[in-house]
């Protein structure tokens, strides 16, 4: 039977669609997480934003990488290291910032939204588990939604923390923990784009 590469092409398609469903609930996760972050004076939660954004943008520079060649996905995979060691230094400068000016987070609107962006993560986290043996650039998708799921867990626990305390601290730590996964996840990348690294 000669090898038309329909069953690459079925792959490609149902990667495509895969990253199309995480894009979207990423970008509208940030919409929401970002207001609710600056509503509830929530470091935690500006930086779970950004997250969401850095993702967002990760995905849709791996929807233009599928099906490509492999010096394309490779730097598509470096695009996407660089652009999460971008925001996870944008999130530190937010959480010094929001030490000096201070402000009280909400504690109650912190674990809320936390729940709800752990949901969206989880089922995105679940999408891509089903592609996550596939090229650099889904495997680095696969780590940032695993990394999002952490993290969400993380803001649910300091906002427990800082309705009983009304400290600001463990909002803050939050924040800075965040923005260090988000700036590990970033250097695996580059690592992953650097080595050549595709199928395992």
């Amino acid at each position: 039977m000669t090898d038309c590469g329909c069953e690459l092409e079925v792959e490609s398609d149902a990667q495509r669609r895969t990253l199309r469903v995480v894009l979207a609930i990423n970008a509208a996760m940030f919409v929401v997480e970002i207001i609710a972050g600056v509503l509830a004076s929530s470091t935690g939660l500006i930086a779970d934003s950004l997250d969401m954004l850095a993702d967002a943008s990760v995905y849709a520079i791996s929807l233009y990488a599928v099906g490509r060649a492999a010096n394309i996905r490779r730097n598509a995979a470096t695009a996407s290291g660089v652009l999460q060691l971008a925001l996870g230094f944008g999130v530190l400068i937010e959480a010094v910032r929001r030490f000096i000016g201070g402000g009280e987070p909400i504690g109650v609107a912190m674990m809320a939204m936390g729940f709800i962006a752990l949901i969206a993560n989880s089922f995105c986290l679940w999408l891509i588990a089903k592609h996550k043996g596939g090229d650099v650039n889904f495997r680095a998708s696969y780590i940032f939604s695993a990394n999002d799921v952490i993290a969400n867990i993380g803001v649910i626990v300091s906002g427990l923390i800082v309705k009983l305390s009304g400290s600001q601290i463990p909002d803050l730590v939050i924040g800075i923990l965040i923005a260090g996964v988000v700036i590990r996840g970033g250097v695996k990348i580059l690592r992953m784009a650097g080595s050549g690294e595709e199928a395992s």
